[in-house]
């Protein structure tokens, strides 16, 4: 338990309810997981990488093609589908003591490199900050289940570009201090920031049709190369 610094965490369950294997189910060709792992092992700020998982499969496949990423086991009784992510990154802590995570999801696989490293620069650059997570930014009009305007004046027609933003988190990636998830039991802090993710990088597979997507987007930015 003997750690220090930032490491990237990678959380996988074995069990998928709605997109059925989704973490080693091939996207244009590879592993979805593989994508974000490739990012990850590019970064040059992380003292370690680890993948969180409950699966015998999905740790073999990561040791076969990342012997660079060490594995974490967690119990039986954190792999279900109702189980919070704070508690899966508590169980980690419990066991590896860093003073900082960075933690993504493999179901966002155009997350790049680039928005990392500005996202860690962000997170590192004021004292004050405990957490930044990933956003996407809206500046529509967004209305209440009860048709009340939650943004906007309807009698008076901005333009969307002049609404003032909202922000959707996109759980793109979270950066946190470890020392607020233990006092607070969440990953955004109380002195948090927001980082915008571009729409591209922040597509998130949470169900077949999502995958359906990202697989036209991952052969068509294949083309592009």
């Amino acid at each position: 338990m003997n750690h220090s610094g930032l490491v990237a965490l990678l959380p996988m369950r074995g069990g998928s309810e709605r997109v059925p294997n989704k973490n080693l189910r091939g996207l244009a060709g590879a592993p979805l997981y593989t994508y974000i792992l490739k990012t990850l092992v590019s970064l040059d700020f992380p003292d370690a990488i680890y993948v969180d998982t409950d699966s015998d499969e999905i740790a073999s496949d990561v040791e076969s093609r990342f012997p660079s990423v060490k594995i974490h086991r967690r119990p039986d009784t954190l792999g279900t589908g109702d189980t919070p992510m704070t508690a899966v990154i508590q169980d980690f802590l419990n066991y590896h003591d860093f003073e900082s995570i960075l933690q993504v999801h493999s179901t966002s696989p155009f997350l790049s490199v680039e928005t990392l490293r500005l996202a860690y620069k962000e997170f590192t650059s004021h004292e004050d900050c405990d957490s930044v997570f990933g956003v996407t930014t809206l500046q529509a009009r967004l209305w209440t289940p009860q048709l009340t305007p939650m943004n906007h004046n309807p009698e008076i027609l901005e333009r969307t570009q002049d609404l003032k933003p909202v922000f959707l988190e996109n759980s793109a990636f979270y950066f946190f201090r470890s020392s607020a998830l233990r006092e607070n039991g969440q990953r955004i802090g109380t002195a948090p920031r927001t980082f915008s993710v571009r729409s591209l990088e922040a597509i998130d597979i949470d169900s077949e049709e999502d995958f359906t997507f990202a697989q036209t987007v991952a052969y068509g930015l294949r083309e592009q190369t």
